[in-house]
């Protein structure tokens, strides 16, 4: 067999399903290859909605999603949707082609050192210089992207090792065991949670990938501990739960921002600095901090924890409750302020404003959901609206990228999650900015098989922009954002998709309910009235946390 055959076999071993990417001349013996493996390649319109959907994969799933490009521009295209990854902790395989080594010494055709280049946008990558060292590398590569915390990982592979013969066989996997934190760090944890009379719980993606739900949700029970989530921290205690205080992470004051003025003790849990900066909710460093996460705290002036507890975190959150005995009720504070919060939630219920609120449309969309249906936020206006408002039962069923935060993700990394849940309801959620970034991807959705509903948030122009240049410079002074849409019904149809448009605020849920029982991707374009964003704005700068 050649490199490429052996390259294949190694990533079968690692259980991989798909690949997703674009074919090219420098990877031709790749696909070769693919054509006689069980690993289903998808052939994607876009190498940067290759790597969205890799990103995706490797979220919702925990095992690294894998993409593929040719050298040059197929890999520079990559480029965004690692980053992704790698900044949201999604485990993600780059493999890119490249000029054989018999040409990387002088200027060559589409040549560039894709190994120094993807160097700042990964956990590791390596170029594979000898065809019998490809067993280690797939086995690294794969070891270091779904390590805590997990990220994106880069194979270089030069066409001429490519095809040159080779023995070998891919390296057996290694379990690798859980890491329990020490008895004195959770007798510090508990000491301080016992001690405190209004603690708060901050907890993040890292409790998803732990799959500590159970847990944080009989912690915070037991404790009697109210519960807030980052953006990517959704569903980890479900909604309905009595102490949910909801998400944080707006740049601008909110309800819950008293929370945190409130607090003498915020329990991070599986928090990363990424998805809110602790600057923004403990900016003179003064709320005392009790961390527990499968890895040690990150250096933050603002975030320097009084008990560090590092290992498996459901069993540190088990172990703490063994020595925690704190008898006090929660927050009254944080209590009435989670009916606040729901009473703003539950206004919007019957609004029939047209263009349609982003409230409203948020609010529908949840009510059309199931508890376990996904919907992926795109990046825009609409993504702070939905990590607002999108209330989640279990954890990654709304996924928003908020660490890279890149836009163009939710119709590709849609994709994605109706392949590894092909029964769920399945809805992209995007702005008409994001659309167009990789609208293409409906075309590869319809071609695999996977009818999901794209919901456009339509205002023509780059609404998250404009909202942050009113808030700068003062209502009515936003420049270059603004841009004229094709029809997004027609655009559809032509792709052989079914396309909708809302009409009036009472036409959403029928529509979508409509959408979601095609056996097609749909698409509904809704135009929305984000003077919202500025009323938003205007009663942040006037809350008072005096309830």
């Amino acid at each position: 067999m050649n490199t490429a055959e052996l390259l294949v076999q190694c990533l079968e071993n690692e259980g991989v399903q798909y690949i997703f990417g674009l074919p090219g001349e420098e990877n031709l013996h790749v696909l070769e290859a693919l054509k006689h493996s069980s690993i289903k390649f998808i052939t994607t319109r876009h190498e940067q909605g290759a790597a969205f959907m890799a990103d995706v994969y490797g979220r919702l799933t925990g095992k690294a999603g894998v993409c593929l490009s040719t050298l040059g521009p197929g890999a520079t295209n990559l480029m965004t949707g690692v980053a992704d990854a790698n900044l949201d902790g999604a485990p993600l395989v780059a493999i890119t082609g490249q000029v054989g080594t018999d040409r990387m010494h002088i200027e060559s055709h589409q040549y560039l050192d894709l190994v120094a280049m993807f160097a700042p946008v990964t956990k590791w990558n390596k170029q594979i210089v000898r065809p019998s060292i490809t067993p280690e590398v797939v086995r690294k590569a794969f070891k270091r992207s779904q390590s805590e915390k997990p990220g994106a990982v880069h194979i270089d592979l030069p066409e001429n090792i490519a095809a040159m013969p080779v023995e070998g066989n891919p390296l057996l996997k290694d379990n690798s065991e859980k890491t329990y934190a020490s008895f004195a760090s959770i007798r510090a944890a508990a000491a301080a949670i016992c001690q405190a009379v209004n603690p708060l719980i901050l907890v993040g993606n890292g409790a998803i990938r732990a799959h500590a739900s159970d847990a944080v949700t009989q912690f915070a029970t037991l404790l009697n501990i109210p519960v807030a989530n980052t953006f990517m921290g959704k569903g980890v205690i479900p909604y309905t739960h009595q102490l949910a205080l909801w998400s944080v992470g707006l740049q601008q004051r909110d309800f819950i921002t008293c929370a945190f003025d409130n607090t003498d003790l915020v329990i991070a849990i599986g928090y990363d600095l990424i998805e809110f900066s602790p600057k923004k909710w403990n900016r003179n460093g003064e709320i005392p901090i009790v961390h527990i996460g499968v890895n040690p705290a990150e250096i933050d002036s603002s975030y320097i924890p009084n008990a560090e507890v590092v290992g498996d975190i459901s069993d540190s959150l088990y172990e703490i409750l063994k020595l925690a005995d704190r008898q006090g009720k929660p927050d009254p504070f944080a209590i009435s302020l989670k009916s606040e919060i729901r009473a703003d939630y539950e206004q919007y219920a019957h609004d029939d404003g047209f263009p349609i609120k982003p409230q409203k449309l948020i609010y529908d969309l949840r009510q059309v959901m199931g508890p376990n249906d996904i919907v992926i936020s795109d990046v825009g206006a609409h993504k702070m609206w939905m990590a607002r408002h999108y209330h989640c039962h279990s954890p990654n069923t709304c996924i928003i990228s908020n660490g890279f935060a890149a836009m163009g993700i939710a119709i590709p990394g849609a994709l994605a999650a109706k392949l590894i849940h092909p029964k769920r309801k399945v809805v992209a959620v995007t702005g008409d900015g994001g659309f167009m970034m990789n609208s293409q991807e409906l075309e590869t959705a319809l071609r695999v098989g996977t009818p999901f509903v794209t919901i456009i948030f339509n205002d023509g122009g780059y609404g998250l922009i404009e909202w942050k240049q009113e808030n700068q410079f003062g209502k009515g002074n936003s420049s270059f954002v603004h841009f004229s849409n094709p029809d997004f019904v027609k655009l559809a149809e032509s792709m052989g998709l079914k396309g909708y448009r809302v009409e009036s605020a009472l036409d959403l849920i029928p529509t979508l309910k409509e959408a979601l029982a095609q056996d097609v991707p749909a698409v509904i374009d809704c135009p929305v009235d984000y003077r919202e964003n500025h009323r938003f704005s205007q009663r942040a700068g006037e809350l008072s946390c005096a309830l």
